[in-house]
């Protein structure tokens, strides 16, 4: 639980009602982790931010950026060229949770082979069982 401002009640994930609910589910939906990650080092066009993220659909790419840009955490900004270029990139709060996500990419790629190990091991106790 976190409170900022003592005016308001405080904030807990783990009630259904408040909005912290809501907007963590925002940047945790099963691509916005990726999409905001591939958007930390600057600002990035559609076609490269979806070569970035492998598997994505354009339609799911322009869903998650348009998700993310209506949560404060992204700004699309069109660039006047012939044809017109949009980039995407990070707002302060999208940076300072894209940092978030990377610390746990970081941490995910530290302990994978741990986790890898442990699903060897219970794969073969499956098999043997």
């Amino acid at each position: 639980m976190k409170s900022e401002d003592t005016k308001h009640p405080p904030l807990n994930v783990f009630d259904a009602l408040c909005p912290s609910r809501q907007a963590l589910g925002q940047v945790t939906a099963r691509w916005a982790p990726l999409v905001l990650a591939a958007l930390t080092d600057g600002p990035v066009r559609f076609g490269a931010l979806r070569r970035s993220v492998n598997g994505i659909s354009d339609r799911m790419l322009s869903q998650t950026l348009h998700n993310l840009e209506a949560g404060g955490l992204v700004i699309r900004e069109v660039k006047s060229a012939i044809p017109p270029a949009v980039e995407y990139r990070l707002n302060e709060p999208g940076l300072r949770i894209a940092a978030k996500i990377q610390e746990l990419i970081d941490v995910v790629y530290d302990e994978l082979p741990g986790i890898m190990a442990h699903r060897a091991a219970n794969a073969e106790s499956s098999v043997d069982g």
